[in-house]
């Protein structure tokens, strides 16, 4: 008599797992993300995988004995250089031996190119790399790679999703860096569910995190997004890996920009710039220069702002389009920061400054899909409201930043001696900053400070 079919239902957001349907993940709170899988039970005597990517049967072989700080020895972390600076940047200062590293983005965003692009610096060095795609043939994987340019035998490709045969190539070619094209594409066939499940994503995963911790193996494992731009599966996916990088931009734009949003070696708020050109992605030294490339002179509703990302000031361009309604209810817009905030802050004007804009469409944009939720953006974005509000256009060589309260005061923001000389560097002769900076930076030779405690303040330009 067959055994029978046992089937579970995990949450495709975070992967809780139950044995009933319900509507709503009483783990993350999200509605009808439950999706049924067959469960095949495991024999009694299989190896169960732990946190630290050991077996039972491995674990059990070795000293379990506990150490305190000061008996555990501290090196240097081994890093090799991608020769992609911008991917070093966001990694920290290069990618760590031993490490899982998750790269999201949408479809046709550069992921694999990138990948292709460090594989190929990298095995120049001597690196022996393995590139493994579930998605593409050699043929397609070659098309694609005659573009970029010429490789070494260093780099070896293999099309398989079957993750055994994968863990088997990889215990007899020993290679240092181990590259995953797509991990929705892996099965593992002791889950009895369909690639790309709940159930897969997370087995194969953990799999992949063992052979990376006990082989000293440096693995890179791509993930599709969902319509909401996180990585498809469960949550718990990013939490298993090292680092998570995700590839932002408009797929038929020029630019991308990768972010990191995990990383156990670096910093988390550091991002690369890239633009897409036919021989792949090639960096953008100076993102600020490229987001002001193109901006319009003596228009009203413009101005440029100051952001920090990591340790990088990034000049950008605030627009801005207030215009008088053709519906009873007019309509609010914004593009590249948070459309609640840009409410806020033009319920800001309309009671601290007296602006009448309630009857007025608004439309507010960060030029160049920048997606930024710095406080810093607001003085920015409330001069290039009033600017087009008042339709009198801000001099093209002021640069504004500071947060706005909801008492219409401007506040202090971090590394403001930073900003200050990027939009230096690049040729800015007025700075508008909160009123506590005025007095307190050091190089401030041909360049007009003007320090503002209110909103009202910030009115006299006009």
């Amino acid at each position: 008599m067959p055994a029978k079919i046992k089937t579970a239902f995990f949450c495709q957001n975070c992967g809780y797992e139950s044995s009933k349907w319900m509507g709503q993940c009483p783990s993350c709170h999200e509605w009808n993300t439950m999706v049924e899988e067959m469960v095949k039970p495991e024999p009694k005597n299989k190896r169960v995988a732990l946190g630290s990517g050991m077996s039972v049967h491995a674990a059990s072989s070795v000293d379990a004995a506990p150490k305190s700080l000061s008996q555990i020895e501290l090196g240097q972390e081994d890093r090799s250089d991608t020769h992609i600076g911008e991917l070093n940047r966001v990694l920290g200062g290069g990618l760590v031996r031993g490490s899982l590293t998750l790269v999201g983005g949408d479809p046709g965003i550069g992921k694999s190119t990138l990948l292709l692009q460090v594989a190929r610096n990298m095995s120049d060095d001597g690196h022996a790399i393995l590139y493994i795609s579930g998605e593409e043939s050699l043929r397609q994987i070659k098309l694609r790679a005659n573009r970029i340019g010429t490789f070494t035998d260093n780099l070896k490709f293999l099309c398989e999703t079957n993750l055994s045969t994968i863990e088997a190539v990889i215990t007899k070619d020993k290679p240092e860096i181990v590259i995953i094209d797509s991990i929705q594409t892996m099965f593992n066939e002791d889950v009895s569910s369909a690639p790309g499940s709940v159930s897969q994503v997370r087995e194969t995963t953990a799999v992949l995190l063992r052979i990376a911790k006990s082989m000293n193996v440096s693995i890179f494992i791509v993930g599709h997004v969902t319509k909401e731009g996180t990585v498809a599966g469960p949550r718990v996916l990013e939490h298993m890996v090292d680092t998570v990088l995700y590839f932002e931009g408009d797929r038929h734009a020029s630019y991308r920009i990768l972010r990191g949003v995990k990383n156990r070696f670096g910093s988390t708020n550091e991002i690369g710039v890239f633009e897409m050109r036919q021989d792949g992605l090639a960096e953008v030294a100076n993102p600020s220069e490229f987001m002001l490339d193109g901006r319009p002179e003596d228009a009203s509703g413009s101005i440029v702002t100051c952001s920090v990302e990591g340790t990088r000031p990034i000049l950008l361009e605030i627009q801005a389009l207030v215009c008088r309604t053709s519906f009873g209810f007019p309509r609010r817009q914004a593009n590249g920061t948070d459309y609640n905030r840009v409410n806020l802050l033009m319920a800001v004007l309309e009671k601290r400054v007296g602006l009448q804009m309630a009857d007025c469409d608004a439309y507010v944009n960060l030029a160049g899909g920048m997606k930024l939720q710095e406080p810093a953006l607001d003085l920015g974005i409330c001069l290039a409201v009033i600017s087009s509000f008042k339709n009198k256009p801000i001099d093209s060589s002021v640069v504004a930043f500071g947060e706005v309260g909801l008492s219409g005061e401007v506040r202090s923001v971090s590394m403001t001696e930073q900003r200050v000389m990027e939009a230096k560097k690049l040729g800015f002769k007025t700075i508008i900053l909160p009123k506590a900076y005025e007095n307190k930076l050091k190089d401030t030779k041909g360049l007009e400070i003007i320090g503002v405690r209110s909103l009202q303040d910030a009115m006299k330009i006009f």
